[in-house]
C-alpha cells in the first residue's frame, strides 16, 4: 500500500521566466495537485516437480487510484497558445502569474485502474553428456481497466489568490471505461555445448480491447450516447540468443528478436483510423570481457520497426486523446560501451574503480508520411528526418574510493542535444528570440552528483548524496506545457538499520 500528494504540475516557464528563475512556478498552479493511492497483493507458490524442474506459479491483483487536477485555460485562453505567444496573449500571462484577475479554468483527472491476473512459470535443467539444457514454459492470464473521469471547474484568479466559483459535474471533460483482456505464453531453450551457447525462443500473445465512451453529458453513465469500440490482436514473436565464449573471461553474443507493441484503445469514431501494432525485428552483437580488475562490454544494434507508434497524450505535447499513430518504417541503431577498471588493482586493502558508460543513438524514420498528431505534431514528416525525444549521445563517467566501512563516489551524467520535434535542418534551440513553437532541439547539459556511505557495524550504515553538485542550470523538457528545470542543488543525509 502506499499513497501521494505532489504539489506537481503540467506547466512549465517560459523561456523569459526560465532565465530569470527556473525554479519558480506561476500563481495558476498554486491547485496543481496530483492525489495518488496503491494497494496491490500477490500470493506465489513453488513446487518441485522433480529433481532440477520447478513450477512457481503467481496470482496478482491491484488497484490504483490517481487524480492529478492541473491548470487547463487561462482568461478563456489554452496553455499551447499562451505559451506559443505570451505578448499577444498578454492579459492571459498577467492572470497567470497573479498579476491580473480573471478566470481560470481547473481540471482533474481522476482515474482509477484495475489490475489483476495469474501466471505460472515451468522450468527444468538437464544434461547428456557434456551438453546441459534448461527449458523454459509460462503463460499468463491477466486483465486490466481504466475509469477516467475527467471534470472541468472554473476559479477566479484574485490578487494572486484561486478561489473557486464553479463546481464541474464529473466526467464533463472525459467520461469512459477502457478494458483489457491478454494471455501470453513463451517456450525457451538453452543449450550449452563446450564454449557455445544457443538460446531460441518464442512468445505467443493475444488481446481482446474494449473502449466505453460514455460522452461528456452522462455523469451516471446510463448509456444514451455510448460510443462502443473493441479490437483483438494474436501475433507471434520468435527470438534466438547465441554465444561463445572465446576464452574464459571473454565472450561474444548476439541476437535476433521479433518485438512489438500494441495499438492502444481501438477508435470509437473511426475504423479506418484505428492505429495497427507496432512490430520491430532487434538485432544485437556484443563482446564482453570480465577479469579482476577490468571489467567491459560493447554492444551494436539495430532495431528495425515496421509501424513505429507514436501517441496523442497531453504529457507528450498533444490535445489529450490518448489516441496512438502509425508513423511507418522506422530505423533506431546504435552502440553501448561500458567499463570498470579498479586503479587500485594491486591492493587488498582498498580500490578505486572508475566507470564510463556510452550510448550513442541514430533513429531515423524510413518513410514520408502525414502524420496526424501526438507526440510528432502535425504535418509532413520526411524520410530521414530524426525520431524526436531520442537522444544521441549519452555519457556517465564516475570514481569512486571504496574502503572495508566507507565508499564515495563522483559521478558525472553528459545528455547530448536533443530533437524534440522534426524539420529542417538547422537545430532551433531555446533562446529570447526563438518562438516556443519554432524550438526543435534542446542543448545538452552535464551534471556532477556526488554520493558517501558509512558503515558503523552490522546493524546501522550512515549515507548521504547530493545531486547537482554545482547548481548547473539546465532544460531538461519542453513539454508538457513549457520549458521545465532539471533537479537542482539538492542534499540528503539519512541512516539505514539492518535487523
Amino acid at each position: 500500500t502506499m499513497s501521494e500528494a505532489g504539489n506537481e504540475t503540467y506547466l512549465g516557464l517560459t523561456y523569459a521566466d526560465f532565465q530569470a528563475n527556473s525554479n519558480r512556478r506561476y500563481a495558476a498552479t498554486q491547485r496543481d495537485l496530483l492525489d495518488m493511492n496503491h494497494r496491490h497483493a500477490s500470493l506465489t507458490h513453488t513446487i518441485t516437480l522433480a529433481p532440477q524442474m520447478n513450477l512457481t506459479t503467481s496470482v496478482y491483483a491491484a488497484r490504483t487510484f490517481r487524480d492529478w487536477g492541473r491548470v487547463n485555460t487561462i482568461g478563456g485562453v489554452s496553455i499551447v497558445n499562451l505559451l506559443a505567444d505570451p505578448i499577444a496573449n498578454s492579459n492571459a500571462y498577467q492572470i497567470m502569474t497573479g498579476q491580473a484577475n480573471g478566470n481560470v479554468n481547473y481540471q482533474s483527472a481522476a482515474r482509477t485502474f484495475l489490475v489483476s491476473g495469474l501466471q505460472s512459470n515451468w522450468s527444468y535443467r538437464f544434461e547428456t553428456g557434456s551438453m546441459q539444457h534448461h527449458l523454459q514454459a509460462g503463460v499468463r492470464l491477466h486483465q486490466d481497466e481504466a475509469d477516467r473521469y475527467a471534470t472541468q471547474s472554473a476559479y477566479l484568479m484574485s490578487n494572486g489568490d484561486m478561489r473557486l466559483s464553479a463546481v464541474g459535474v464529473n466526467g464533463n471533460a472525459e467520461n469512459q471505461i477502457r478494458q483489457a483482456k491478454s494471455f501470453a505464453s513463451y517456450l525457451q531453450y538453452e543449450v550449452v555445448y563446450e564454449k557455445f551457447s544457443f538460446t531460441p525462443g518464442l512468445r505467443y500473445e493475444s488481446m481482446e480491447f474494449a473502449f466505453d465512451n460514455y460522452g461528456n453529458n452522462d455523469n451516471a453513465r446510463l448509456g444514451n450516447a455510448l460510443k462502443f469500440a473493441s479490437n483483438k490482436l494474436d501475433i507471434l514473436l520468435p527470438g534466438i540468443g547465441i554465444a561463445y565464449a572465446w576464452k574464459e573471461n571473454m565472450r561474444f553474443f548476439g541476437g535476433i528478436h521479433r518485438g512489438f507493441s500494441p495499438p492502444g484503445m481501438p477508435s470509437v469514431s473511426s475504423k479506418a483510423s484505428q492505429a495497427q501494432s507496432e512490430t520491430a525485428i532487434n538485432y544485437e552483437l556484443g563482446y564482453r570481457v570480465n577479469k579482476k580488475n577490468f571489467k567491459s562490454q560493447v554492444i551494436a544494434f539495430v532495431n528495425n520497426y515496421q509501424n513505429i507508434l507514436g501517441s496523442d497524450n497531453v504529457s507528450g505535447g498533444g490535445a489529450g486523446t490518448g489516441d496512438m499513430f502509425n508513423a511507418g518504417k522506422a530505423i533506431i541503431q546504435g552502440i553501448e560501451f561500458s567499463m570498470e577498471y579498479n586503479l587500485l588493482g594491486k591492493s587488498t586493502q582498498y580500490r578505486l574503480p572508475f566507470n564510463v558508460a556510452y550510448t550513442f543513438n541514430d533513429a531515423q524514420f524510413q518513410e514520408t508520411f502525414v502524420n496526424a498528431g501526438g507526440d510528432w505534431g502535425i504535418g509532413k514528416i520526411n524520410r530521414g528526418e530524426q525520431i524526436p525525444f531520442i537522444t544521441p549521445h549519452l555519457l556517465t563517467a564516475s570514481l569512486a574510493f571504496e574502503a572495508d566501512k566507507f565508499n564515495v563516489t563522483l559521478t558525472g551524467r553528459y545528455t547530448g542535444k536533443t530533437r524534440i520535434k522534426t524539420g529542417g535542418a538547422t537545430d532551433i534551440l531555446p533562446t529570447a528570440i526563438a518562438k516556443y513553437n519554432d524550438v526543435n532541439t534542446l542543448d545538452g547539459y552535464f551534471v556532477l552528483d556526488l554520493s558517501a556511505n558509512y558503515s558503523i557495524n552490522k546493524y546501522l550504515a550512515l549515507f548521504s548524496s547530493v545531486n547537482n553538485l554545482f547548481n548547473n542550470r539546465y532544460i531538461v523538457a519542453n513539454l508538457p506545457q513549457g520549458f521545465r528545470p532539471g533537479m537542482p542543488f539538492s542534499a540528503n543525509v539519512g541512516a539505514k538499520v539492518n535487523f
